[in-house]
């Protein structure tokens, strides 16, 4: 980035570099957990999960790439490391070693709540201090919004299926 667009960051700029490289670890893990999630996931409306999961690790990947290039431009350098995402990351990443439909669905969705309140803390932190990278949060926190919204519509029709066939 060039100095002038470093100057209007109005707060430490590593210490932000380091939020940011914290928040693009989240993202692979979460890019990953949704890949992989669709294709294990078994169970019933497996294939509606699976299909939304794929949208959602796509739009992971997406947000990778947003946290990627704002790292550059501060003069940073993305973690190089896959694993070091796991010694960054601010949200766990869980296996999906019970592929049963509702366990992916209530591990991606405590994913989701967990990524919501790291752009919620980025978004309060940046909100005077750097219009750009709040702008980045404030794109990312809306679709991980959309995320947990699908994921418990989704989960929300499976306990009514479960229910109407007298099933827990």
């Amino acid at each position: 980035m060039g100095s002038r667009g470093i100057a209007l960051v109005g707060m430490d700029v590593k210490k932000l570099l380091t939020l940011l490289n914290k928040a693009l670890a989240d993202e692979w893990l979460a890019h990953y957990q949704y890949w992989v999630g669709s294709k294990v996931v078994s169970g019933p409306m497996k294939d509606a999960v699976s299909s939304e999961l794929l949208i959602h690790a796509a739009e992971e990947m997406a947000h990778a790439e947003l946290l990627t290039t704002r790292i550059i431009q501060l003069g940073g350098i993305p973690n190089l490391t896959p694993a070091d995402w796991f010694k960054l990351t601010n949200c766990k990443y869980e296996a999906p070693a019970d592929p049963f439909v509702q366990k992916i669905l209530e591990q991606n969705i405590a994913g989701e709540q967990c990524a919501i309140g790291v752009y919620e803390k980025l978004m309060k932190l940046t909100k005077d201090a750097d219009p750009v990278t709040y702008n980045i949060a404030l794109q990312i926190i809306t679709q991980e919004i959309e995320h947990e919204e699908d994921l418990q519509s989704l989960l929300e029709d499976l306990k009514m299926m479960f229910k109407h066939y007298g099933k827990k």
